[in-house]
């Protein structure tokens, strides 16, 4: 089940899923939340499962409805079942973004290309690591007549 916990963010059970999404360091975490915190049109939402909270998101929405993802978390345990594609696909369904992109690094982006997102390399950003936009564009359904 998707919930919104943005106003729940201090809690650790929350923070504990945000860390799998940053660089393992206690001072991105804080960063991160801060960001949570402090921006308006931030979103962060986790997916419970038997009672246990086993992924993350976050993400920003614009006026246009394109969205940018800050964050995508699974807990470990959890991990390779579905459930990264289970919050993606609810989000979305929730959302209803026309648009949506996302910075990764090497380790995700099979992820986002096995989604549908189109992948293009950034380059080399940081010394000795690539980084990645991956881009999905949402199709509008037509209604029938």
């Amino acid at each position: 089940m998707l919930m919104n916990v943005k106003a729940r963010i201090t809690e650790s059970q929350f923070q504990e899923l945000l860390s799998y999404s940053v660089f393992p360091d206690p001072e991105a975490v804080h960063k991160a939340v801060a960001y949570y915190e402090q921006e308006d049109a931030s979103w962060l939402f986790a997916y419970e499962s038997e009672g246990v909270y086993v992924g993350i998101i976050g993400f920003d929405m614009n006026e246009r409805q394109e969205m940018t993802i800050r964050h995508l978390a699974v807990e470990p345990e959890s991990r390779g079942v579905g459930f990264g594609r289970g919050l993606l696909l609810e989000v979305i369904e929730e959302m209803s973004p026309t648009r949506i992109q996302v910075e990764t690094d090497e380790e995700a982006v099979e992820f986002y290309r096995s989604v549908g997102f189109v992948v293009r390399s950034l380059g080399e950003k940081y010394p000795g690591v690539e980084r990645f936009l991956c881009t999905y564009e949402i199709e509008e359904e037509e209604e029938e007549d």
